[in-house]
């Protein structure tokens, strides 16, 4: 074997080579001739000589090239043999890193190795079992492959991945997406090899099952995150093995699983309450006894997703806010779930006292009582998100308002109607500071003022969609906002005009930073020529598609603030070559540059605005 290993194939024919005598008198007797002799030799002879030059090396069968293989010192030699045909990638991908000969000299490689740096994402018609094998040999003297994820193609086998695992013993995140040919095979040798795998997302693999997430569970001791989607072969015997082997798993995901139900679910959180923190249920076939365990046994969630679960009535969130068993949990995420009325969701305030933030979307049998209850018993409740929910009206928001919210935002709520009525009895809100109403056909003026009267520590404001709001019913929140605007967003509300956006920029110029007001079609060059006047720290603001010209960016350019990085001025058809001077003016402190749909601007000055603004990422 030391004679092949330092087999030297381009040494072995030239004079003064390393051809041993014995071999030479046999040959130069074969003509004729003694070895002290020289005589001239015909060409047929050279061709004998150049014939025997050629490399015997691959003649050898992959036994032997595998122990050479393991015995290439450096990742760079063992890069540079993989480079040479695919058989010698193969051999070498199959060389387990635990097997490869180290010397002295590479007692830091070795260390590097284990360590798991190297993150590697392959996607579509680059996903091959060749790349996988590659990626295997080349990232073993790198650090370490720690993290990969293959998405979108049906070119990976079992071949890949066994590199994969021979290779990268160090793996410890494991992404696989809609990839059809990975099966139960793959998964068995990673979890042979990889037993420092934490964290594993399987979405859309079809051809994995129960028999390969149990290999992983029962060889990854340390695999402390978990998410299934849509794998039509994984059910409940994978949680449960889950449940069995996998102490510290800490996070699980699980989504469109139809073989995964009460049976599987209720195991494992049955089973891991002391660990589980996060735990994500979406659109499976789990009842009320799943929901009721969840209340039971889930003393350490923190967060908890329940999204589309149709076969959960009222009584099982009724259960789980009464079994008051979630006693860490802080994040809540229910969305299409018909079995939260008012009164799970009053047991859910009450059975949850350390709960944070709350968001309800497609929830449609809520209304302002079971609004009004459960915030009254969440006496911990800092964010509260409401979205689609139908049953939701004035009266709702004025009962948040009497919370200690820090955040309020409500999206899509169409029961919100502006009836002209007495200001409400209500006290100042002294915690709010975000307040969100986003595409509220109904929310007007009236709403708007009496939310404005009552929340004077307001910092973040976004009032978007809302097409019956005026400058009048804005005005109240910008008069009585005592610590100062910090980001207004006040995207396609058509009917504001520039009197608002001078209100703004006069009253809150030394605070706000971020402003947006994107569609809103009645601003014109005045307001940016306020902007400019009065906000001293504005670094990102948005006047697409509104009625901005070239001597609006004049003024803006000539301006006061200092620091403004993000302008879009996208769709502002009245833009044209003129501004392009202002716009590098402006270039010098912005990184984002949005001139999209700006038609007057001719191709030749963007390029030279591309040129000139190097620094700046620009969308044209």
């Amino acid at each position: 074997m030391p004679a092949l290993v330092n087999y030297r194939g381009d040494d072995d024919y030239h004079t003064g080579g390393s051809l041993c005598s014995k071999d030479s008198n046999r040959l130069l007797s074969f003509y004729g001739s003694s070895p002290c002799k020289r005589q001239r030799i015909s060409d047929s002879c050279f061709l004998f000589l150049e014939e025997e030059k050629k490399p015997s090396i691959d003649v050898l069968p992959d036994e032997i090239l595998y122990e050479i293989f393991r015995r290439l010192s450096g990742g760079q030699a063992r890069s540079a043999a993989a480079c040479v045909s695919s058989r010698w990638l193969t051999v070498l991908s199959n060389v387990r890193n635990s097997e490869m000969v180290h010397g002295p000299s590479n007692d830091v490689e070795m260390v590097q190795e284990n360590d798991g740096f190297l993150t590697r994402c392959l996607e579509g018609k680059k996903a091959t079992d060749c790349r996988l094998q590659s990626v295997a040999v080349g990232t073993s003297a790198r650090g370490g492959l720690g993290k990969l994820s293959v998405r979108g193609s049906n070119k990976v086998t079992k071949l890949g991945f066994t590199a994969i695992a021979h290779g990268c013993p160090s793996l410890k995140v494991l992404s696989l997406w809609s990839v059809p040919s990975v099966g139960d095979e793959s998964l068995i040798e990673i979890s042979k090899e990889c037993p420092l795998l934490e964290k594993l997302d399987l979405s859309h693999c079809n051809s994995i099952s129960n028999k390969g997430i149990s290999a992983i569970a029962q060889n990854c001791p340390n695999l402390s995150s978990l998410t299934i989607e849509s794998c039509k072969n994984i059910g409940n015997e994978s949680l449960q093995a889950i449940a069995r082997c996998c102490p510290n798993l800490q996070s699980i995901t699980i989504k469109d699983c139809p073989n995964i139900g009460d049976q599987g679910v209720a195991t494992l959180l049955s089973s891991l309450s002391s660990v589980l923190k996060k735990v994500k249920l979406q659109s499976l076939n789990v009842t009320d006894f799943s929901l009721a365990v969840i209340g039971h046994y889930g003393k350490s969630i923190t967060n908890l997703s329940l999204i589309g679960l149709q076969t959960a009535s009222q009584k099982g969130f009724w259960a789980m806010g009464s079994a008051k068993g979630l006693q860490s949990l802080t994040s809540l995420t229910v969305v299409s779930c018909y079995g939260i009325t008012d009164l799970s969701l009053e047991a859910i305030g009450k059975g949850c006292g350390f709960l944070k933030h709350m968001l309800v979307k497609k929830c449609c049998f809520v209304s302002d009582k079971g609004l009004t209850s459960f915030i009254e018993a969440a006496e911990s409740l800092e964010c509260l998100q409401l979205e689609e929910c139908n049953r939701i009206s004035q009266q709702g928001i004025y009962g948040a308002l009497k919370s200690n919210l820090k955040s309020l935002s409500i999206v899509k709520c169409m029961g919100i109607k502006d009836f002209s009525q007495e200001t409400p009895d209500l006290t100042q809100c002294g915690s709010l500071r975000s307040l969100t109403i986003r595409d509220c056909i109904g929310f007007g003026n009236t709403t708007l003022a009496i939310i404005g009267l009552f929340c004077p520590q307001l910092q973040n404001l976004e009032l978007s969609g809302l097409s019956g709001i005026t400058d009048s019913g804005l005005f109240p929140i910008l008069e009585n906002c005592q610590t100062g605007l910090v980001k207004v967003n006040l995207s396609n509300c058509l009917n504001l005009t520039n009197k608002v956006v001078v209100d703004l920029a006069k009253i809150h110029g030394e605070t706000l930073k971020v402003l947006n007001l994107e569609g809103c079609r009645r601003i014109t060059d005045e307001s940016l020529a306020s902007v400019a006047d009065y906000c001293l720290l504005l670094n990102d603001l948005d006047v697409s598609k509104c009625c901005i010209t070239d001597n609006g960016l004049r003024c803006l350019s000539e301006g006061v603030q200092i620091g403004l990085q993000i302008l879009s001025v996208s769709g502002c058809s009245k833009i044209s070559n003129k501004s392009v001077p202002f716009l590098k003016k402006l270039g010098q402190t912005l990184v984002g540059l949005n001139i999209q749909q700006c038609n007057l601007i001719s191709s030749s000055l963007v390029d030279s605005l591309v040129e000139n603004l190097w620094r700046c990422d620009i969308l044209y």
